[in-house]
């Protein structure tokens, strides 16, 4: 294996954990009722439930030869707290956050909604993914694709 040069350039992952809690209910407008209650079972729940969710944000990129960093972690911070916290911390998802009017809140797609969200905050080409325990067993993982 050839060694690197000193002056090649090198690439960094920054990860950046968050935990905010919401409930949703698992419920298809697509769906009739009765096929709602057997694909999601307990989770359509009229009245809800919630979680506590954690979520880590991770970015990729060159590391900045001046700074040492691939991004500012305040600036990662910044950009969590506007797509993470304010819009879904303590908040019901299907009835506040108006991507869940006609989505079905599971975590993927709340994945997908965080990472549409983060990739208009943060410096093009910078997100790498996008990782969200529900629960201790249930992590989702989403890299765009």
């Amino acid at each position: 294996m050839a060694a690197r040069r000193d002056d090649a350039e090198r690439t960094g992952y920054i990860t950046r954990v968050q935990s905010f809690s919401a409930c949703h209910r698992l419920h298809s407008v697509k769906l009739s009722d009765e096929d709602n209650k057997r694909t999601f079972g307990k989770c359509n729940n009229p009245n809800g439930h919630g979680h506590n969710y954690k979520v880590e944000v991770t970015v990729r990129g060159s590391i900045d030869r001046t700074t040492g960093m691939v991004m500012n972690l305040t600036d990662l911070k910044k950009c969590i707290h506007e797509v993470i916290m304010i819009p879904l911390d303590h908040k019901h998802l299907d009835k506040d956050v108006p991507y869940f009017a006609d989505v079905v809140s599971t975590t993927e797609n709340l994945a997908v909604y965080i990472w549409d969200n983060m990739v208009k905050v943060l410096p093009p080409n910078l997100l790498y993914e996008v990782k969200i325990y529900e629960t201790d067993n249930n992590i989702v993982v989403y890299r765009g694709e």
